[in-house]
């Protein structure tokens, strides 16, 4: 039993997985029901995913001798796998998410910030 577990860490839970295809589903298609053997096909395509893009960007870290995989290297690792049709997209979501990450607060107040604000 404890194995199986093991085995089931390197997965997204099964239900995220089939809210996010469930959502995916339009039109006609968007009441159809999804089986079990479906979700869990897509859980294991999604984790050998993660870990192949994870490998390539790790292998990129390597050869610059850092310690750390960044957005940068994850989009690297995108394209030089041949996935280049999602690059746009990908690279409009880092930069918004680097624009949004910049300027949000990223630890607490200190106490003169709190007292001023009194």
């Amino acid at each position: 039993m404890e194995e199986e577990n093991k085995g089931q860490d390197r997965f997204l839970p099964i239900a995220n997985i089939g809210r996010i295809m469930k959502d995916a589903m339009v039109g006609d298609n968007s009441s159809a029901k999804i089986s079990k053997e479906a979700k869990e096909t897509v859980q294991e395509c999604v984790s050998e995913f993660i870990s192949f893009i994870t490998s390539e960007a790790c292998e990129r870290c390597q050869g610059e001798k850092r310690k750390t995989i960044n957005g940068d290297d994850i989009l690297f690792a995108i394209e030089a796998l041949g996935f280049d049709a999602y690059m746009p997209g990908l690279r409009e979501f880092l930069k918004a998410y680097r624009e949004v990450h910049k300027t949000a607060p990223t630890e607490a107040p200190s106490e003169n910030q709190q007292e001023n604000a009194e």
